[in-house]
This record gives structure tokens, sequence and C-alpha cells, in this order.
């Protein structure tokens, strides 16, 4: 049975905030922040995983021409370069492929533009028409979204071509209807405080209410559809405690190894057995 081409799409200025590929202060030791995308490629080498999918491509959004992005990628860089560290190991290698040779940018240059600018609405519609056309390229089956910070459209609404092909891990639960449910860019944020009982309801002004403690969180693998991580869940995983004193990189660890990085692997077994969407 052939394998199914899969193409990765992330953001790197989100997995610089993370310190992917660094090492991080941990309850008084140093551990590893490992990226979704290298516990990925480790799957695909070592399990079952590598017999269900070929990994094709490794796309970014990431502008260098944004004063912005520059600043987030300080000390990372849009492209490895051998004087720093990068986001994951410069020799890692899936199949015997290396992965710097499968890095792809497809910037998503209208963010340069205000909100409601039309040089930005025609830049996203760019931007989209870019990106579909490199995923046909890529005969991609299963697109995966990693801190993604672009809303996609055309390319998910229905009827779409790659609507049902694309989905996203998200370091929270998305179901609607759980307790645990925390959406959107500020979701291990948005845990941590609300371990500590507290409830951020405008992040730009951090204005709190209180609310009971919940200690744990997690993670879903979910279908990406317009909404903000509201697309139907592949599979959820809600095994991450939460301790009050935890730092935001602590608990973004502890949920990658606890939760997040078991649901990747296991969203994408069913995707492989149930063919998608």
């Amino acid at each position: 049975m052939k394998n199914k081409n899969l193409v990765y799409i992330w953001s790197l200025r989100n997995a610089a905030a993370d310190r992917a590929g660094q090492h991080i202060d941990y309850r008084g030791e140093r551990r590893y922040m490992m990226s979704p995308l290298e516990y990925l490629v480790g799957q695909l080498n070592d399990t079952a995983l590598g017999e269900q999918y070929s990994l094709k491509a490794i796309i970014h959004d990431d502008d260098e021409l944004s004063a912005t992005d520059c600043k987030k990628l300080e000390g990372y860089g849009f492209s490895p370069d051998e004087r720093t560290q990068w986001v994951f190991p410069q020799d890692l290698s899936v199949w015997g492929e290396k992965l710097c040779d499968k890095l792809c940018s497809i910037p998503s240059a209208y963010r340069r533009y205000p909100v409601g600018a039309p040089e930005r609405i025609a830049g996203k519609r760019i931007f989209e028409k870019n990106l579909q056309d490199k995923l046909v390229e890529l005969e991609a089956d299963v697109v995966v979204l990693d801190g993604l910070l672009v809303i996609l459209d055309e390319l998910v609404r229905p009827g779409g071509l790659y609507r049902g092909k694309i989905v996203n891990i998200h370091p929270g639960i998305t179901a609607p209807d759980s307790l645990y449910q925390r959406r959107g860019a500020y979701a291990t944020l948005d845990a941590l405080y609300g371990a500590r009982g507290e409830k951020v309801v405008n992040w730009e002004t951090m204005e709190k209410i209180s609310v009971p403690p919940l200690l744990k969180t997690g993670a879903s693998f979910h279908y990406v559809d317009n909404g903000i991580d509201s697309g139907k869940v592949i599979m959820d995983m809600l095994n991450t405690t939460i301790s009050p004193k935890d730092t935001i990189f602590e608990l973004r660890w502890n949920n990658f190894h606890n939760s997040l990085f078991p649901a990747l692997s296991r969203g994408l077994e069913i995707m492989a057995q149930v063919g998608g969407a």
C-alpha cells in the first residue's frame, strides 16, 4: 500500500517562542525542548508510522522582510546556520533524507499591511494560492499544521481542495463540551492561569477573574475548518498535570511529552486507518 504524502506547515517564530531545539530550565535542572516536528521524525523513523506516511516537505510562513518576524527569530534565523543551534538538530534526517533539504518558505507577507487594508486582503489570497499550488505540486494527502500563526480561509472552506486533508496539533483540548477546553494562541498560558484559579478575560489588558482551579490540560489533533481550533476532533489527550508553580516552559515541556506528542502520533494512526475526513 502506498504511503500517504505528508506535508508539515508551521511558523518558525512560534517554534522559537517555545525555545525549540534548546535546553530550558526545568525545576532545578536542564531539559531539551523537542519540537513536535522532531518528535514526528522520530516516529516516522522508528515506528509503523513510517510505513504509512512519507514526509514530503516542511513549509514555514515566516517573512524575512518583516521586522517583527526578524525580531522573533533572533538567535535562530530563517534557515539553519552552522554557527547557531536551530529549531531541530541540523543533522536530523527522516528515512536517510536530511530534514534541512525538505524546508520550503512560503511567506505570509500580507501581514505587513494593516488589518482590513486592500493589500492585506489581496495578499492573503495570494498566500493561500501559493500554498495550495505547492501542496498540489507535492501531491499532499495529509497536511499537518503545528503552531501556524495565520488562519486559513480558502484552503479549508467547504468544497475546498484540501478540506478534510488539513489537520492541526493544538496544545490544548478543543472539544466544545470539555471542561478543559483551551482554544487559541494562548492555550498553554490559559491553562497555567487556570491552575492558579484565574481566567484572563482580556489578553491585551490582562484583566482577570477568579475561577475554580483546573489542574489538568492536554492536546487535540483535529481537522481544520474556518474557525479557531474548532474543527472535528480526531484525537484528544488529557494527560498533563499542572502545578500552579510551573513556568510556561515547564508546562509546555510536560504537555508536549504527556499529551501533545501522543495525540499527534495516535491521530495520524487514526487518519491512516480511516483515510481522512
